[in-house]
């Protein structure tokens, strides 16, 4: 029995493709999920021209991943954000959103990368999570 699993939910596009899975899984105690880069891409692939879309759209393909592990935003440790074009108004979109997203509960530890350029044309933001839950879904 592997203590490791790959995921791919339904409601997030199909990864395959590109050789990655959404989330992977080490079983144990604590479980340790990690969240693959989410953008804000919808499940059929495309991209919402606003970047305050795309940052809704990545916390929410985020959620959906990390529910089909078992685990939820309050049980991640760690969030990487890689942001295209960072400017100040991009962080502030993207404070808020988090903000909103932990309703006054600590956040994460979160290290911010300002990158010339994602995966696909137009993607703006690219959120990767590391979660400890002791759930044993997945």
């Amino acid at each position: 029995m592997s203590h490791l699993t790959f995921l791919n939910p339904p409601g997030l596009y199909n990864p395959t493709a590109n050789g990655y899975s959404h989330v992977a899984v080490v079983q144990g105690s604590p479980r340790w999920v990690f969240i693959a880069g989410q953008g804000g891409e919808l499940a059929d692939g495309s991209l919402p021209a606003e970047f305050a879309d795309q940052v809704d759209q990545a916390l929410d393909n985020l959620v959906t991943a990390l529910a089909a592990a078992g685990a939820t935003l309050h049980d991640v440790a760690k969030f990487t954000v890689l942001v295209v074009d960072h400017s100040e108004d991009r962080l502030a979109v993207l404070s808020r959103a988090m903000r909103e997203r932990f309703e006054g509960r600590p956040a994460p530890a979160c290290t911010l990368i300002p990158v010339p350029r994602l995966a696909l044309d137009g993607m703006a933001i690219e959120i990767e999570a590391t979660a400890v839950s002791r759930t044993t879904a997945g």
